[in-house]
């Protein structure tokens, strides 16, 4: 959603995009990342130092309950943190490692072919959809193996 679209859905809200929470929405679409409030706290003090942590946490909310941002917590893989994104974005899932905490998002025909069957068989109109798989990514498949063998080996030997 352009700048221009943005301005529209807060002003319809009788919110005004200031300069610090358009900071904020740049930072959480144009990061290519996955980041807490911490995070995008410290990003924008780069911008802006006199930008302080409420503001942020203020925004995050505001922007939240406008339907600009969605908070994921991405499977807990980092405790109770939560992860923002816009909601601009087309539909996406989010493939998360449950050791590394990589994050990949995945977008496909699956996705929608997945809500279409739901909406159809319970007869039910999805207005959000938030779909998260948790697994190991490639990498960290080898050293969950090579650990699990080294565990396995003193058992042997028993």
């Amino acid at each position: 959603m352009a700048t221009s679209g943005i301005r529209d859905s807060l002003k319809q809200r009788g919110v005004r995009l200031t300069r610090q929470r358009q900071i904020l929405l740049d930072l959480i679409d144009q990061s290519g990342q996955h980041l807490d409030a911490d995070c995008l706290f410290k990003l924008a003090r780069e911008k802006d130092p006199k930008l302080n942590r409420v503001t942020v946490y203020r925004t995050l909310k505001l922007l939240k309950a406008g339907g600009l941002v969605d908070e994921l917590d991405l499977m807990h893989h980092d405790g109770d943190q939560h992860y923002y994104e816009t909601r601009l974005k087309q539909e996406h899932a989010h493939v998360i490692c449950l050791r590394c905490g990589k994050i990949e998002e995945f977008f496909g025909d699956l996705l929608q072919q997945m809500r279409e069957q739901i909406e159809s068989h319970f007869g039910f109109e999805i207005v959000l959809a938030r779909t998260e798989v948790g697994g190991y990514c490639s990498h960290c498949q080898v050293l969950r193996a090579k650990e699990l063998t080294a565990v396995a080996q003193p058992q042997r030997s028993r």
